[in-house]
């Protein structure tokens, strides 16, 4: 029997989180309006204190806690820095639409929790705690989808809940098979048993826990919701859905390729390589001829989600999987929030059109647009690029040659939408008064867009240290 390691300090960063997010809560019961901005500061010290405890865990040995339920391992630490640190950026452009707003504190406390959920389905090593970790992230991030309680985000969060718990039921009804099936919940008991499980039992339940999962991370099948919600909802919140649950679920896909279905008698690297295939194509025919900034970067996530899925297929067939999707993970991070970041910047610019002249009024804020589209697109020397060329390089090393043929055509498919975002930011003609508006706009926005814009550049310079750390 495992000796039951009840240690929370093995779990620091996610109690920093839960136990800044009830402070908040009580802090914003009591303070004045036009003070709730603490419980913001105290939101941003957690994750800072957060990450800080992550890096000093990744020096250590791997270890589990709770029964092995919760795994600390290089999948853990580097989805607790890189969900930490995009909630951080979530944090910072939401401070200025926020200010004075009557839930101001509401809307600290319920991104916390949505964060903290990703990090518990990082880390979850068994199925019982993954179903809660998936409740977790899913309940506070309906509530932030309607946050602004207008037609459109009502409409958001009601699309959103109804596919989502719709998916939780497919999700719950997986575990129940799998249970039946393995007789256990945890992870390594499993990998064990369904070494000979029946495998129409293992595909049931496989395919009820994929759709679950795979609802959180926005992938095909499960991405109906994504272009509504993301439409729908204002900016800091289309950023934090577009972005945060994904690093959760992707791990959590990862570990259990790795460690549940890796040796079991279904085929799971070719159903993870065909949701990669459709998630990716499905996702650029969709933004072709979008016109909603929000929408587009919608389905770009979509298509995301499709190239990030390459190495979760090949996990256990390939060493280079576990490196490539986690340096994928923070280059798409850190690009995508660039990219929302400009969004916040300019509130009232929600068409394409409305961003012609940017270049003129903003030429730094421009500048910085088109560095985090061109590296989704994967454009050297970003670090998008870098996270590409190795999840080819693992799906090659794993035998699907053929899905990164197919990644790379729509790689090249993508620069069409992205340009038609571009072209006109860039263009002399005149700016629309979005544009201008954008002289008054939200500075910190613009500070954000700066400096992710940076980041996906400096780590794709700094690729080789990076991809060394993950490796060792």
């Amino acid at each position: 029997m495992t000796e039951m390691n009840e240690n929370p300090l093995d779990l620091l960063p996610e109690v920093l989180l839960a136990a800044s997010a009830v402070l908040g809560l009580l802090l914003g019961s009591w303070l004045p309006r036009a003070r709730q901005w603490c419980v913001g500061l105290l939101a941003v010290l957690a994750c800072v204190a957060g990450i800080v405890a992550a890096s000093v865990a990744a020096a250590e040995p791997a270890t589990t806690a709770f029964g092995e339920a919760f795994t600390v391992d290089p999948v853990t630490s580097t989805s607790r820095i890189v969900v930490l640190a995009g909630t951080l950026l979530v944090l910072a452009v939401s401070f200025g639409p926020l200010r004075g707003d009557p839930r101001e504190s509401e809307f600290y406390v319920l991104l916390q929790l949505a964060a903290l959920g990703a990090l518990m389905m990082a880390g979850a090593q068994d199925l019982l705690l993954l179903a809660s970790a998936y409740l977790l992230a899913s309940i506070p991030s309906y509530t932030l989808a309607g946050f602004r309680k207008d037609g459109p985000g009502t409409e958001a969060a009601l699309k959103f809940y109804v596919i989502g718990a719709l998916l939780g039921v497919l999700l719950l009804t997986g575990i129940t098979v799998l249970y039946a099936a393995g007789r256990g919940t945890g992870y390594p008991m499993l990998g064990d048993a369904f070494r000979d499980a029946p495998e129409a039992l293992l595909a049931t339940g496989a395919i009820g826990l994929l759709a679950g999962v795979l609802f959180k991370a926005g992938g095909v099948p499960a991405h109906f919701w994504v272009p509504d919600a993301v439409q729908g909802s204002s900016p800091p919140v289309a950023a934090l859905l577009t972005t945060i649950p994904k690093i959760g679920a992707l791990a959590a896909l990862f570990r259990l390729g790795e460690a549940v279905f890796a040796e079991s008698t279904l085929p799971w690297a070719a159903l993870v390589s065909v949701l990669a295939a459709a998630s990716m194509t499905l996702g650029n025919l969709g933004a072709f001829f979008q016109q909603d900034v929000k929408r587009l970067l919608a389905y770009s996530t979509i298509s995301q989600v499709g190239y990030l899925l390459m190495p979760v297929a090949v996990a256990g067939r390939s060493d280079l999987a576990q490196q490539a999707l986690l340096y994928y993970l923070a280059a798409y991070t850190v690009t995508n929030l660039g990219a929302f970041a400009v969004v916040c910047a300019l509130p009232r610019a929600q068409s394409l059109e409305d961003y012609r002249g940017l270049a003129r009024e903003r030429p730094l804020l421009a500048a910085s647009l088109v560095v985090c589209l061109l590296g989704l697109v994967g454009t050297p020397p970003t670090a998008v690029f870098l996270g590409k060329l190795e999840a080819f390089s693992a799906v090659f090393d794993g035998g699907y040659a053929w899905l990164a043929a197919l990644a790379a055509a729509n790689t090249v498919a993508s620069l069409f939408y992205y340009l038609r975002w571009i072209v006109p930011a860039v263009s002399r003609g005149g700016g629309s008064s979005s544009v201008a508006a954008a002289i008054e706009g939200d500075r910190t926005a613009r500070v954000v867009a700066y400096a992710a814009a940076a980041v996906s550049v400096g780590l794709g310079l700094a690729a080789g240290p990076v991809l060394d750390a993950l490796a060792a």
